[in-house]
């Protein structure tokens, strides 16, 4: 059992040794990230960064997916620029880059459990934003990657493998056992040469990811002023195909 669980409003933390667990917990929504969902996963991974004792750390969602990326429902939520639009730069870079910074830094390995669906930005007309069009050529290459951010098509799992953009799959109903097993196995390593090994990595791979990053929001920022913006997420309000006009 966990040797304790801290619970917040839409994340769950637990610790079983030195392995850390955190849960996105907005089953209901299949884990789409709102604001509040935004403050407690930035909170919960700056914690299990910065906390010592834990020495690999695990990502997973509650319920039937791992997350559904954007709450559309919450869209209009937040801060506001000039000509009345969501500040959708402002999200990205105070909140959502740290996460995805914080990840990617901290001195321990990071295991992501991802049961249920991954979601296409381009079928409500945005950019690929949270350090995806970075990490994704990494993974899987240029053209592939094009494919998928511009096509917006379901990628099944096996897939995803042969391709590389995930490591292992395994059967439902064996993926929490399985991935404990290697957060734990992680967590009984070298921790200082995992860390050293990501620094590598960060360094020769992604050395400018906060360049990128920013552009990403940039983008986007221009994105949800757009009319496709508009149009995609009112057709998928309406659960009907998007009529986009290029604008």
């Amino acid at each position: 059992m966990p040797d304790s669980t801290t619970q917040l409003e839409t994340v769950n933390m637990s610790r079983n040794g030195a392995a850390a667990t955190i849960e996105l917990n907005r089953p209901q929504a299949l884990n789409a990230w709102n604001a509040q969902f935004g403050a407690d996963l930035l909170a919960a991974v700056r914690e299990l960064a910065a906390d010592e004792a834990v020495r690999a750390v695990l990502v997973t969602g509650a319920g039937r997916g791992f997350s559904s990326g954007a709450d559309l429902k919450d869209s209009g939520a937040g801060q506001l620029t000039d000509d009345g639009r969501v500040d959708v730069q402002a999200r990205l870079t105070e909140v959502y880059h740290p996460i995805m910074e914080t990840i990617r830094e901290m001195p321990k390995p990071v295991v992501a459990a991802v049961n249920g669906p991954a979601v296409a930005f381009v079928n409500i007309g945005l950019v690929p934003d949270g350090g995806s069009s970075l990490f994704l050529p990494t993974r899987v290459g240029m053209a592939r990657s094009a494919e998928l951010m511009m096509l917006g098509e379901r990628l099944p799992a096996a897939k995803a493998l042969e391709w590389g953009l995930i490591n292992r799959v395994v059967p439902d109903g064996e993926l929490a056992a399985e991935a404990a097993a290697l957060a734990a196995r992680l967590a009984e390593g070298p921790t200082r040469s995992y860390a050293g090994a990501k620094r590598e990595l960060n360094n020769w791979i992604f050395a400018r990811m906060r360049e990128q990053l920013d552009l990403e929001a940039q983008l986007q920022q221009e994105m949800a002023g757009s009319e496709d913006f508009i149009e995609g997420v009112t057709a998928f309000m309406q659960k009907r195909p998007a009529n986009f006009s290029g604008r």
